[in-house]
């Protein structure tokens, strides 16, 4: 059986999963009818194991966690966005090359 890292959250735990947790936090806004967050799916997905125990990575379907979407003003789909002890610090939208994720993200580990 294999192991999926990359979880998927809720409205309900995000404060949990996300702001008050000790490693950066990489949250993919994303839709199943959103044709690049299937693109951008995949390289979140290496970049989870990658970076396995140095930043943490979550999903949040903006169809069904309305809340959390609206409270970060997620417009454009996919959006990812990096916190750091609880504060959004970087804010990415759209299909991005896996490459140009790494150099953010090692910014942050």
């Amino acid at each position: 059986m294999e192991v999926i890292i990359m979880k998927e959250i809720s409205d309900s735990i995000f404060n949990k999963e996300v702001i008050t947790n000790d490693i950066p936090v990489v949250v993919d806004f994303w839709a199943p009818w959103c044709g690049p967050c299937k693109m951008i799916g995949p390289v979140m997905e290496e970049l989870d194991k990658q970076y396995l125990g140095k930043i943490k990575f979550v999903k949040v379907n903006v169809d069904e966690n309305p809340v959390i979407s609206q409270e970060f003003r997620i417009s454009s789909i996919p959006t990812i966005m990096i916190f750091k002890k609880g504060e959004a610090v970087e804010n990415i939208v759209g299909f991005r090359p896996k490459s140009d994720f790494e150099q953010i993200l090692n910014r942050y580990v």
